[in-house]
């Protein structure tokens, strides 16, 4: 069983609507019906995806390809920053270069990098301890999904390991049973290069 992790890729900023209700973009929008139509997942009999809207607008058009239903784990959402709300990208660059150097801390109200790297690991765990016949696809987000791939690599959080800039759109592949970390971050278009 092959697993992935994707991140959404390029939605549309909206300082007016609380974060997880941000949309895909244009650009988000076609990156994924291209990997839809590209028949790079074939072989995926789960999608399994985070709550918030862009992930799920990701997750959706990927599993009407496949003829799947999406399985919504509403814990699997990114890391909580509701303490600050949005910030302009200069200040959200900042405090999250603060939030990837500092685990152990609250920065600015934020939720713990450490307690949001348990809880994806956790929704992972949980998903993956149902039996499962072909590959899982994971729809996630930037932040947790490195957290997650620190976790896997057996690595201590760092914001090195992130899928850096560009909007999103990145994956990786790991396997469970032995749990090992096959690539580092790449752009949903290699899938199906």
């Amino acid at each position: 069983m092959l697993c992935r992790y994707l991140t959404h890729p390029q939605i549309i900023v909206d300082p007016a609507l609380d974060v997880p209700r941000w949309h895909l973009s244009d650009t988000g929008k076609a990156r994924v019906a291209a990997l839809a139509g590209s028949g790079a997942l074939a072989g995926t009999t789960r999608i399994i995806s985070s709550g918030e809207t862009k992930a799920l607008e990701t997750a959706w058009p990927l599993a009407e390809a496949l003829g799947l239903a999406v399985e919504v784990r509403p814990a699997m959402h990114e890391n909580d920053r509701s303490a600050t709300g949005f910030l302009p990208p200069r200040e959200f660059e900042q405090v999250a270069d603060r939030f990837f150097a500092a685990p152990e801390d609250s920065v600015r109200g934020w939720e713990r990098a450490a307690d949001a790297q348990g809880r994806i690991l956790a929704e992972v765990t949980a998903s993956l301890a149902q039996p499962c016949e072909g590959d899982v696809l994971f729809v996630g987000h930037g932040g947790v999904g490195t957290l997650l791939w620190c976790a896997l690599a057996g690595v201590s959080i760092s914001r090195v390991h992130d899928q850096g800039p560009g909007g999103g759109g990145n994956v990786f592949g790991f396997t469970w049973q032995p749990c090992a970390v096959l690539s580092a971050w790449q752009p949903m278009e290699r899938l199906s290069a």
